[in-house]
């Protein structure tokens, strides 16, 4: 097993790899299944051991590798049979031989008739590969459901049978694995959207191909990893002041929303900003000090009550229960006619959405539902292509842009995009959105350049995440995560 990569790729992609491959280096597409195989079948006697094994298997290699995993089963003497949706003497290639091998090797075989063995047992799922590019229908789906609808534990092949390899969608209905073992390049479709939903614990294997496969082959994303922190995140010299780590201010707190710029503003404080300020309604401002004396806090009534605090911010982070009044919207006026960096959340975005402008200098963090209303299209659309959604509102807002959820990704206008591979279902909470942009904040006024506080700040959020829902994910709150960026900062 290898350790999930960095670069990430479509599935037109992943082709190109195995081509070279077999090709270009001269390895037998036979003997890349079998690698691909043994690496399941190990890894299924590791979680599950010696347990009855049925491999539901379509067409294509996806079908392959599920044969070779029955033999292998076979082979340890463990019980094996193959339920298959696509008859093996349609079969060709590397598939057809590992069928043949299968059968050689005394193993059983039946057709799909609506239902799997009650009997316990680990399912292989080898239905569809990454080539899947239409709605699952028809006795696919049937199985698709016969899968889920069982009682044992689910292996996927490559990528879960009806997610899209590339996006992360859902193509009509979809496998819901355990364990998810693929192969030779890293698809990104696997970690976001459902991709992490679906695929339970994904394992990833080069299966021994060289490196030079990947030369000059692109890349769909990056993988955002704790090694940009370590560079970004060097010890402070010995005589460090407060004025050299920046100044934030935080524009928010709308009325009856106090918590949402007291969580931003104490993020920024905990990533390492010198100084942290917070504009918000007059009615707020002894809430927010009780809760943390360390923030500064100012009334603001206007826009004019606003510019001294610009002079002195180095970096203003707007929209953390900001609403979207008249007040809201001459705040956000204010801010966005300087040229200072800013970062934008929550209603920032919304009132942006309603009234596009141009800008720069800006970092924005929508939700799949702003996205939505940025893009002017919804939630539902971004989420079936998250890769094309970030790209679009990098360019279309030439910005820095976060867009958050499982797998969350980062773009900026040259559209490389990020990708966040940790975090936790327990974060999709009141709070966590603030708790960001106050975090991404940080980093800038620190110094960081707006792409590097976008991924370094993504991924210390969810790190702080992670390590906060060790006592469970459930009940979890966004001020849990305080103690953990504290961490994840000082590497």
């Amino acid at each position: 097993m290898d350790p999930l990569p960095e670069r990430l790729y479509a599935p037109a992609q992943v082709r190109e790899l195995d081509r070279r491959a077999i090709e270009d280096h001269g390895i037998p597409g036979y003997t890349l299944m079998t690698r691909a195989g043994e690496f399941a079948y190990a890894t299924i006697r590791e979680r599950w051991g010696d347990r009855r094994l049925v491999a539901v298997c379509g067409a294509g290699n996806n079908a392959g590798d599920g044969y070779v995993i029955a033999r292998l089963a076979l082979a340890a003497g463990v019980a094996a049979e193959v339920i298959y949706l696509i008859e093996p003497d349609r079969l060709s290639g590397d598939a057809a031989r590992a069928a043949a091998d299968y059968s050689g090797a005394g193993g059983r075989w039946r057709p799909f008739d609506g239902s799997l063995p009650s009997e316990p047992a680990v399912i292989v799922d080898a239905l569809l590969g990454t080539g899947l590019d239409r709605p699952v229908g028809g006795r696919f789906a049937d199985a698709v459901e016969a899968i889920n609808s069982g009682s044992g534990p689910v292996l996927a092949v490559d990528v879960p049978s009806g997610l899209n390899a590339e996006t992360g969608a859902v193509m009509g209905t979809a496998v819901r694995a355990d364990l998810t073992v693929t192969f030779v390049g890293m698809k990104c479709g696997l970690l976001t959207g459902r991709g992490p939903q679906l695929c339970g614990d994904v394992l990833y294997h080069s299966l021994e191909v060289p490196d030079e496969v990947f030369d000059g082959v692109p890349v769909k994303a990056q993988r955002i990893t704790d090694a940009e922190t370590r560079r970004a995140l060097t010890p402070r010299p010995r005589d460090a002041h407060k004025g050299i780590s920046g100044h934030v201010l935080v524009v928010g707190g709308g009325t009856g929303m106090p918590g949402a710029a007291r969580l931003a503003a104490e993020a920024a404080l905990r990533v390492g900003a010198g100084l942290v300020s917070v504009a918000t309604r007059p009615e707020h401002v002894a809430a927010v000090v009780a809760g943390r004396p360390e923030l500064m806090c100012r009334g603001v009534t206007d826009p004019g009550d606003l510019a001294p605090l610009l002079r002195r911010a180095t970096t203003v982070a707007v929209g953390p229960g900001l609403g979207q009044t008249g007040w809201s919207r001459s705040l956000l006026d204010t801010v966005l006619a300087t040229e200072l960096p800013v970062v934008l959340d929550a209603d920032a975005l919304n009132l942006i959405a309603a009234a596009p402008r141009p800008r720069g200098r800006w970092i924005l963090t929508p939700h799949p539902g702003e996205a939505g209303r940025l893009l002017q299209t919804d939630a539902e659309v971004v989420q079936g292509d998250r890769f094309g959604a970030v790209q679009a509102l990098a360019t279309k807002f030439a910005a820095i842009t976060v867009l958050k959820g499982a797998g969350s990704l980062v773009c900026g206008p040259d559209g490389k995009i990020g990708l966040c591979s940790a975090g936790n279902p327990g974060m999709a909470v009141a709070g966590m959105g603030d708790v960001l942009t106050g975090i991404i904040a940080g980093l800038l006024a620190q110094g960081l350049d707006q792409i590097s506080a976008a991924r370094i700040g993504v991924l210390i959020h969810a790190r702080a995440g992670d390590e906060a829902s060790r006592v469970g994910e459930r009940g979890m709150i966004a001020s849990d995560l305080f103690p953990w960026i504290r961490h994840h900062v000082n590497p």
